[in-house]
């Protein structure tokens, strides 16, 4: 007699053979005794619906003993149990580690083909652990939510390509889960350039624990459903992009590490964390809340053991409480507001290993009870008015890494005991005011890195020891007041990278293995009395950026190994010794921007080779024993804007090619030069940067260039003026004949194209709207200029803020120099003339700031001009030198004046159409290095308001006397 589940049977077997592959269960035959294959295929197929099922987070089966207390679901039949052929299975225990199965079965006698019940039952445990065979209720939940997750983030690097439904979670890239119920717990996505939003799905994940996104670009606001995740414990969201107010996290009781720093919060600063009492580490630095007093109940967070608050708009003081927190490691309230005296208070955190009250405006001495703090490693008060003499208990700090004071008020000499440390490796004081001998045996114990003891008064020899282990990189001693000879025990100083000992009073030569430092990028040794000459060891020095030498007494000829630098932009030795010829090497140096060369004893032609230097933006030559010619070479130096080659005897002609060099400052004096002066040069330089020059003269004999012109005489030529101008126009005349014919055909081809530019042009000037914005860029002035470059603007780098527009300081890059940018307010009529652009474009004067170049897109203006270092003639008046004296004595007051003179009358008399300032005022005036006056903002006021002359223009609240006058 068949079974009566033969009608099954095929059906079933089928399922066995389709599940036998991925299942943790196998289908076994013979699977209990007496009973046939068939049978057996049906228990296989029973047994794996129950694998498969519970896999999917519900259990279907049970007999008498419910496996859960809900009784109205198992009243209902939710639980129904298992009918086998050969018997039932029951369900006895389920938990959320494992399941257990009793089987009770029938025995079959296929011979009488009748089923007949058994008195015998087999029990057996069926053990199905989770981890094996990752059965969890909560898995495609989680897994749901990671895809949602998933959708809010860009993943340029594709680190989460197995997010997806084929994938377990406790699968997906940086995802861990439970190892006993499977239950997703941590998220780690740090650092691997991750952007998009935060997703409020997080918050579906209940038993995450730790959740890790910094370093990435993620944008927009925390949600505020993050809150619901309480068995967080390590929520790090630093060093992203995210804004918008904080929501309130309070909730999550079980945080142990909260890091939201170094992003763009706003808002009030979140006093909730101070409820999160189980909290070890708090990272709120960097962030833009708004202004407000340290919150005292910081200080109930005992168990901290890292605290940053650093730049994030905190005042006042620094409360009492904070100095509580015993078990704190990390203390940092830098780059804020802190006001008040140094807090002895801070010597009770024993624990405290690194302190960073930097950029604050902390007054007061340093106590003797820091020293206390035995195991503090890193100290950083920098930038703070910071009084008084070090204590000298600071010596006894032993584990001391990091010791920075710089920019202070410190005085007296430095403790000694701080020549005894032996794990010193960054040590900064400068500007401050300490003098006296330097601690001698600084360094000779430790493995220092780094050292900048600039601007202060140091005195005596200079510590021998600060390479000892050849760990030093950075060794910056400017400004002091430091003599005898330099140590020779820094020849074998290798590992040196900048290497500034400047404005001392060192004598004696300088060991040539200094020299050579082939891991230098600055070596600046100027304004001492070394002697001596330049060792041929420079060639090692082979990434050297910078060398300055000037303003000693070095002798000798220029080593031919200064061509091997490759890498080098400026090279000064100006007001030395140095003989001989200049060295033809030089040439190589492609990226040799500034050379200085003045006021040495060199002799010989100008080497046309420096033709070749194609980055060259100045060239001083001046004060030497040159001979020869100017080179024609030179006119191949396409970025060069000052040119001095005065107090010489060079000779010859001025070359007709250097008028298409864009230069700003030249200088021809005192030299043998013959012939005529270019105009452009006289209205870029006047006649006395050609004086003395017995063979120059002026080819313009008009009345106006008389009057000007006092230093130069006249032409003379062979002819007559009258045929000569007869001649000359017959000449015109044949040429303008014999070209009109091929030019009026090209320009009839040519005009229709010229046209359609234009007006494209036109559309990408006036038009601000556009998806794609196009840069128009017009170039007056060297260096090169790289749109992007301009108009990518940081705030950190505002320098001034005017009538027409905010003013920026921009490094450019590849050490093409230093350029001032100004971006014009956005307006309507804010539209700069071109004409008129191209007309300040080309003035060309000693006292009038330089436009470089103009850029245009859209809505959006900027003029680029050169940065002068001393800022305005406002700001310079009021500065002080360090020991009371101001900035500007007589002397200098006199040669501005005369300066703003020369710059005024060539806007009026030399600039054809005139230019009318307007604004004259002590904050337009600019002044160099050398304080030669610079006037600024002239006419741009005017050209941007689009205003004519007769209207009101520049300063509010200023008008100039001759307005008077106008009606």
């Amino acid at each position: 007699m068949p079974s009566p589940f033969s009608s099954r049977k095929k059906k079933k077997k089928k399922m066995c053979s389709r599940l036998h592959g991925r299942r943790s269960l196998r289908c076994t035959h013979g699977f209990g005794s007496g009973r046939s294959d068939e049978e057996a295929d049906d228990t296989a197929y029973e047994t794996s619906s129950l694998q498969a099922t519970a896999r999917r987070g519900v259990v279907r089966v049970g007999v008498g003993h419910h496996p859960s207390s809900r009784k109205d679901e198992w009243t209902r039949g939710k639980y129904r149990p298992a009918r086998h052929p050969a018997g039932i299975i029951t369900v006895i225990k389920s938990s959320h580690q494992c399941t257990y199965v009793r089987f009770s079965y029938f025995q079959v006698n296929s011979a009488k083909s009748a089923m007949s019940t058994s008195d015998f039952h087999m029990y057996f445990w069926l053990f199905l652990v989770l981890c094996n065979f990752g059965i969890s209720k909560s898995l495609p939940l989680d897994r749901d939510a990671l895809l949602d997750i998933k959708g809010y983030l860009k993943d340029p690097q594709n680190y989460l390509h197995n997010w997806d439904k084929f994938h377990s979670p406790c699968q997906f890239y940086g995802v861990t889960c439970d190892h006993n119920s499977g239950d997703v717990i941590g998220i780690s996505l740090s650092n691997i350039s991750l952007s998009g939003t935060i997703s409020s799905s997080f918050s579906l994940l209940q038993q995450l624990r730790t959740l890790e996104l910094g370093a990435n670009s993620i944008s927009g606001t925390v949600p505020a459903a993050m809150a619901n995740c309480t068995n967080l414990q390590v929520l790090n969201l630093s060093m992203n992009s995210l804004t918008g107010q904080l929501p309130d996290l309070s909730a999550l009781l079980n945080l142990q590490v909260l890091d939201l720093s170094t992003n763009s919060f706003t808002g009030a600063f979140p006093v909730w964390v101070s409820k999160l009492s189980g909290l070890t580490e708090l990272g709120l630095g960097e962030n833009n809340f708004d202004e407000g007093d340290v919150p005292e109940s910081i200080g109930d967070l005992k168990n901290l053991t890292w605290l940053f608050l650093g730049q994030c708009n905190l005042r006042g003081e620094i409360p009492a409480s904070v100095f509580d927190l015993v078990s704190l490691g990390t203390l940092d309230f830098s780059r804020n507001q802190i006001t008040g005296i140094f807090p002895k208070a801070i010597s009770k955190m024993r624990n405290v290993w690194k302190i960073e009250l930097y950029q604050n405006n902390l007054t007061g001495e340093i106590p003797q009870e820091l020293a206390n703090l035995t195991l503090l490693s890193e100290f950083d008060v920098s930038r703070n008015q910071l009084t008084g003499m070090l204590p000298k208990e600071i010596g006894g700090l032993k584990k001391l890494r990091i010791f920075h004071i710089y920019h202070n008020n410190f005085s007296g000499e430095l403790p000694e005991g701080l020549g005894e440390l032996q794990f010193l490796e960054s040590f900064s004081t400068y500007e401050n005011q300490f003098s006296g001998k330097f601690p001698a045996n600084l360094g000779r114990f430790s493995p220092l890195n780094t050292i900048d003891i600039s601007e202060n008064y140091f005195s005596g020899e200079f510590p021998r020891f600060l390479c000892q282990n050849n760990k030093l990189q950075f060794l910056l001693a400017l400004t002091n007041n430091f003599s005898g000879e330099f140590p020779g025990s820094y020849s074998s100083c290798k590992t040196l990278q900048r290497f500034r000992i400047s404005q001392n009073q060192f004598n004696g030569s300088i060991p040539p293995g200094l020299w050579g430092l082939p891991n230098a990028v600055i070596i600046d040794v100027a304004d001492n009395g070394f002697t001596g000459d330049i060792s041929s060891d420079i060639g090692f020095s082979v990434t050297l950026n910078q060398l300055y030498v000037q303003n000693n007494n070095f002798i000798g000829v220029l080593p031919v190994e200064l061509g091997r630098l490759s890498q080098l932009q400026k090279l000064v030795a100006s007001n030395n010794r140095f003989s001989g010829q200049i060295p033809i090497q030089i040439g190589s140096l492609k990226q040799l921007t500034y050379l200085h060369l003045e006021h040495n004893a060199l002799e010989g032609p100008i080497p046309p080779d420096i033709g070749m230097c194609s980055s060259m933006v100045d060239l001083n030559l001046a004060e030497n024993s040159l001979t020869g010619e100017i080179p024609d070479t030179l006119v191949s130096l396409v970025t060069l804007n000052s040119f001095n080659i005065s107090h010489n005897m060079i000779s010859g002609d001025i070359p007709d090619g250097l008028q298409s060099l864009k230069l700003g400052d030249i200088d021809f004096s005192h030299n043998e030069l013959s012939g005529p002066v270019p105009r452009q040069f006289l209205m870029i330089a006047g006649d006395d940067a050609f004086s003395e020059n017995a063979g120059l003269c002026v080819a313009d004999t008009s009345e106006e260039w008389k009057k000007s012109v006092s230093n130069l005489k006249p032409c003379q030529w062979s002819d007559n003026h009258h045929n000569f101008s007869m001649r000359r126009l017959f000449l015109v005349l044949i040429t303008v004949t014999s070209l009109v014919v091929l030019l009026s055909g090209l320009a009839c081809l040519s005009y229709e194209n010229y046209k359609l530019e234009e007006l494209n042009r036109k559309g990408d000037i006036e038009s601000g709207g556009g998806t794609d914005l196009k840069w128009v860029l017009e170039t007056f002035h060297p260096p090169e200029l790289d749109p992007q470059e301009i108009c990518n603007l940081d705030v950190e780098n505002l320098i001034g803020c005017g009538g027409t527009g905010k003013v920026y300081r921009l490094e450019l890059s590849k050490g093409r120099g230093t350029v001032a940018v100004k971006e014009l307010w956005k307006r309507d009529d804010a539209k700069v003339l071109k004409t008129e652009i191209n007309t300040l474009g080309k003035i060309r004067h000693r006292n009038i700031l330089k436009f470089n170049a103009f850029l245009t897109g859209g809505a959006s203006n900027f003029l680029v001009y050169e940065y002068v270092v001393n800022g305005n003639l406002y700001d310079a008046i009021r500065r002080e030198f360090k020991a009371g004296q101001p900035e500007l004595d007589w002397d200098k007051r006199c040669r501005i004046a005369v300066g703003v003179a020369k710059g005024i009358m060539y806007l009026h008399h030399d600039c054809s159409p005139a230019i009318i300032h307007r604004d004259i005022k002590s904050t337009n005036i600019l002044l160099d290095e050398e304080y030669e006056a610079k006037l600024a903002d002239f006419g741009i006021a005017r050209l941007v308001e689009g205003s004519p002359l007769g209207c009101f223009a520049g300063t509010h609240g200023y008008m100039a006397p001759g307005k008077f006058f106008e009606d």
